[in-house]
Protein backbone atom coordinates (compact mmCIF):
# COMPACT_ATOMS: atom_id res chain seq x y z
CA UNK A 1 0.00 0.00 0.00
CA UNK A 2 1.36 3.55 -0.63
CA UNK A 3 1.83 5.54 2.09
CA UNK A 4 0.08 9.20 2.87
CA UNK A 5 3.57 10.63 2.39
CA UNK A 6 5.22 8.45 -0.38
CA UNK A 7 7.16 9.81 -3.10
CA UNK A 8 7.22 9.76 -6.51
CA UNK A 9 9.22 6.64 -6.48
CA UNK A 10 6.98 4.83 -4.45
CA UNK A 11 3.94 5.88 -6.54
CA UNK A 12 5.78 4.51 -9.89
CA UNK A 13 6.22 1.17 -7.91
CA UNK A 14 2.17 1.25 -7.08
CA UNK A 15 1.55 2.01 -11.11
CA UNK A 16 3.54 -0.22 -12.09
CA UNK A 17 2.68 -3.07 -9.69
CA UNK A 18 -0.93 -2.02 -10.70
CA UNK A 19 -0.09 -2.30 -14.44
CA UNK A 20 1.93 -5.84 -13.37
CA UNK A 21 -1.28 -7.61 -12.13
CA UNK A 22 -3.98 -6.66 -14.61
CA UNK A 23 -1.25 -8.46 -17.12
CA UNK A 24 -2.19 -11.10 -15.22
CA UNK A 25 -5.89 -11.22 -14.69
CA UNK A 26 -8.25 -13.08 -16.27
CA UNK A 27 -10.76 -11.82 -18.60
CA UNK A 28 -12.87 -9.09 -16.72
CA UNK A 29 -16.58 -10.51 -15.53
CA UNK A 30 -18.88 -7.57 -17.74
CA UNK A 31 -21.08 -8.56 -14.75
CA UNK A 32 -19.14 -7.80 -12.30
CA UNK A 33 -18.10 -4.45 -14.00
CA UNK A 34 -21.91 -3.15 -14.42
CA UNK A 35 -22.13 -3.50 -10.34
CA UNK A 36 -19.39 -1.55 -10.34
CA UNK A 37 -20.70 0.67 -12.63
CA UNK A 38 -24.54 0.92 -10.83
CA UNK A 39 -23.30 1.64 -7.34
CA UNK A 40 -21.06 3.96 -8.72
CA UNK A 41 -23.95 5.95 -10.74
CA UNK A 42 -25.99 5.60 -7.49
CA UNK A 43 -23.25 7.02 -5.34
CA UNK A 44 -22.75 10.17 -7.78
CA UNK A 45 -26.52 10.42 -8.42
CA UNK A 46 -26.78 10.91 -4.11
CA UNK A 47 -23.80 13.16 -3.68
CA UNK A 48 -22.56 14.27 -6.89
CA UNK A 49 -18.93 14.21 -8.18
CA UNK A 50 -17.29 16.49 -5.52
CA UNK A 51 -18.63 15.03 -2.38
CA UNK A 52 -18.49 11.37 -4.04
CA UNK A 53 -15.20 9.98 -2.79
CA UNK A 54 -13.63 5.65 -4.11
CA UNK A 55 -14.30 4.94 -0.49
CA UNK A 56 -17.79 5.80 -0.48
CA UNK A 57 -18.21 3.59 -4.09
CA UNK A 58 -15.89 0.93 -2.73
CA UNK A 59 -18.33 0.53 0.17
CA UNK A 60 -21.38 0.76 -1.90
CA UNK A 61 -19.84 -2.04 -4.73
CA UNK A 62 -19.04 -4.05 -1.55
CA UNK A 63 -15.46 -4.08 -2.84
CA UNK A 64 -11.93 -3.08 -0.86
CA UNK A 65 -10.63 0.09 -2.26
CA UNK A 66 -7.78 -1.07 -4.06
CA UNK A 67 -10.28 -3.56 -5.56
CA UNK A 68 -11.90 -0.58 -7.28
CA UNK A 69 -8.71 0.98 -8.09
CA UNK A 70 -7.90 -1.88 -10.01
CA UNK A 71 -10.45 -1.44 -12.16
CA UNK A 72 -10.00 2.58 -12.76
CA UNK A 73 -7.19 4.49 -11.64
CA UNK A 74 -9.08 7.32 -10.17
CA UNK A 75 -12.82 9.04 -9.94
CA UNK A 76 -12.29 10.84 -12.97
CA UNK A 77 -11.76 7.27 -14.89
CA UNK A 78 -14.55 5.75 -12.90
CA UNK A 79 -16.77 8.89 -14.01
CA UNK A 80 -16.45 8.56 -17.34
CA UNK A 81 -17.07 4.78 -17.77
CA UNK A 82 -20.39 5.55 -15.41
CA UNK A 83 -21.67 8.30 -17.55
CA UNK A 84 -20.40 6.11 -20.83
CA UNK A 85 -22.68 2.94 -19.15
CA UNK A 86 -25.83 5.00 -18.59
CA UNK A 87 -25.36 6.71 -21.87
CA UNK A 88 -25.59 3.29 -23.13
CA UNK A 89 -28.08 1.45 -21.10
CA UNK A 90 -30.59 4.76 -21.51
CA UNK A 91 -29.89 4.67 -25.54
CA UNK A 92 -30.39 0.98 -26.03
CA UNK A 93 -33.66 1.41 -23.81
CA UNK A 94 -34.84 3.55 -26.06
CA UNK A 95 -34.18 2.58 -29.24
CA UNK A 96 -35.79 -0.88 -28.08
CA UNK A 97 -38.76 1.46 -27.07
CA UNK A 98 -38.98 2.89 -31.04
CA UNK A 99 -38.20 0.25 -32.91
CA UNK A 100 -42.01 -1.45 -30.98
CA UNK A 101 -43.96 -1.53 -33.78
CA UNK A 102 -46.66 -3.39 -31.49
CA UNK A 103 -47.02 -0.05 -29.82
CA UNK A 104 -48.49 3.27 -31.45
CA UNK A 105 -46.70 6.15 -32.37
CA UNK A 106 -47.76 8.26 -29.37
CA UNK A 107 -46.53 5.29 -26.95
CA UNK A 108 -42.95 4.76 -28.61
CA UNK A 109 -42.16 8.52 -28.35
CA UNK A 110 -43.22 8.86 -24.60
CA UNK A 111 -41.40 5.79 -23.94
CA UNK A 112 -38.02 6.49 -25.32
CA UNK A 113 -37.95 9.84 -23.65
CA UNK A 114 -38.95 7.76 -20.13
CA UNK A 115 -35.99 5.66 -20.66
CA UNK A 116 -33.80 8.28 -22.09
CA UNK A 117 -34.81 10.89 -19.39
CA UNK A 118 -37.39 10.17 -17.57
CA UNK A 119 -35.57 7.26 -15.37
CA UNK A 120 -33.55 9.37 -13.59
CA UNK A 121 -36.18 11.87 -12.34
CA UNK A 122 -36.46 11.78 -8.67
CA UNK A 123 -33.27 9.61 -8.03
CA UNK A 124 -30.70 12.42 -8.21
CA UNK A 125 -29.80 14.00 -4.71
CA UNK A 126 -30.05 17.79 -3.61
CA UNK A 127 -27.04 19.68 -4.32
CA UNK A 128 -25.53 18.02 -6.53
CA UNK A 129 -25.57 20.25 -9.61
CA UNK A 130 -21.99 20.02 -10.11
CA UNK A 131 -22.84 16.41 -11.55
CA UNK A 132 -23.50 18.92 -15.07
CA UNK A 133 -20.42 20.55 -14.94
CA UNK A 134 -18.24 17.24 -14.11
CA UNK A 135 -20.12 16.05 -17.47
CA UNK A 136 -19.04 19.20 -19.23
CA UNK A 137 -15.54 18.77 -18.19
CA UNK A 138 -15.46 15.23 -18.47
CA UNK A 139 -17.19 13.63 -20.91
CA UNK A 140 -18.90 16.15 -23.24
CA UNK A 141 -18.23 14.81 -26.75
CA UNK A 142 -19.63 11.21 -25.62
CA UNK A 143 -22.81 13.05 -24.32
CA UNK A 144 -23.25 15.13 -27.67
CA UNK A 145 -22.47 12.16 -29.18
CA UNK A 146 -25.52 10.09 -27.43
CA UNK A 147 -27.73 12.34 -27.60
CA UNK A 148 -27.34 12.99 -31.66
CA UNK A 149 -28.09 9.20 -31.81
CA UNK A 150 -31.15 9.66 -30.07
CA UNK A 151 -32.07 12.93 -32.10
CA UNK A 152 -31.63 10.42 -34.79
CA UNK A 153 -33.86 7.70 -33.57
CA UNK A 154 -36.21 10.17 -32.70
CA UNK A 155 -36.31 11.65 -36.27
CA UNK A 156 -36.18 8.22 -38.12
CA UNK A 157 -39.67 7.45 -35.85
CA UNK A 158 -41.11 10.50 -36.77
CA UNK A 159 -40.89 9.68 -40.52
CA UNK A 160 -41.81 6.24 -40.54
CA UNK A 161 -45.21 7.75 -38.96
CA UNK A 162 -46.19 10.06 -41.35
CA UNK A 163 -46.20 12.99 -39.41
CA UNK A 164 -43.94 15.18 -41.48
CA UNK A 165 -46.79 14.76 -44.32
CA UNK A 166 -48.93 17.24 -41.39
CA UNK A 167 -46.15 19.37 -40.82
CA UNK A 168 -44.66 19.90 -44.29
CA UNK A 169 -46.27 23.23 -45.26
CA UNK A 170 -45.01 24.42 -42.26
CA UNK A 171 -41.31 23.59 -43.23
CA UNK A 172 -40.47 21.62 -40.79
CA UNK A 173 -38.47 18.70 -41.03
CA UNK A 174 -38.28 15.26 -38.68
CA UNK A 175 -34.82 16.49 -36.71
CA UNK A 176 -36.57 19.85 -36.00
CA UNK A 177 -39.70 17.98 -34.68
CA UNK A 178 -37.38 15.95 -32.37
CA UNK A 179 -35.10 18.85 -31.02
CA UNK A 180 -38.43 20.29 -30.09
CA UNK A 181 -40.06 17.21 -28.07
CA UNK A 182 -36.18 17.07 -27.26
CA UNK A 183 -35.83 20.56 -25.41
CA UNK A 184 -39.42 20.15 -23.94
CA UNK A 185 -38.34 17.23 -22.17
CA UNK A 186 -35.14 18.52 -20.88
CA UNK A 187 -37.22 20.99 -18.94
CA UNK A 188 -39.72 18.60 -18.03
CA UNK A 189 -36.50 17.06 -16.08
CA UNK A 190 -35.44 19.54 -14.11
CA UNK A 191 -39.23 20.86 -13.74
CA UNK A 192 -40.57 17.20 -12.34
CA UNK A 193 -40.78 16.02 -8.88
CA UNK A 194 -41.07 12.39 -10.11
CA UNK A 195 -40.85 10.33 -12.96
CA UNK A 196 -44.22 9.82 -13.04
CA UNK A 197 -45.05 13.66 -13.79
CA UNK A 198 -41.96 13.86 -16.47
CA UNK A 199 -44.10 10.78 -18.29
CA UNK A 200 -47.19 12.70 -18.08
CA UNK A 201 -45.68 15.94 -18.89
CA UNK A 202 -43.81 14.65 -22.23
CA UNK A 203 -46.73 12.32 -22.83
CA UNK A 204 -48.83 15.82 -23.72
CA UNK A 205 -46.42 17.46 -25.47
CA UNK A 206 -46.19 14.27 -27.94
CA UNK A 207 -50.08 14.00 -27.55
CA UNK A 208 -49.77 17.52 -29.11
CA UNK A 209 -47.88 16.52 -31.79
CA UNK A 210 -49.37 13.83 -32.98
CA UNK A 211 -52.80 15.04 -33.28
CA UNK A 212 -52.19 15.15 -36.99
CA UNK A 213 -52.35 11.20 -36.95
CA UNK A 214 -55.27 11.52 -35.36
CA UNK A 215 -56.34 7.28 -34.86
CA UNK A 216 -53.26 6.54 -36.30
CA UNK A 217 -51.05 7.93 -33.38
Amino acid sequence: MVRSGAGPAHLTLWNQLVKFVRMFQPVEDSSRRRQLLDAALDVFLKFGFRKTSMDEVARAAQVSRQGLYLHFSNKEALFRAVVEHALAAALAAAEARLDDTTSSTRERLVGAFDEWMGRYVGVIGGGVSDLGEASHALVLPLLQREQERFLGQLARCMRSSGLLAAYKPAGLTARQLAETLHATAHGLKYECKTRQQFVEGIGRAVRALCLPLGARA
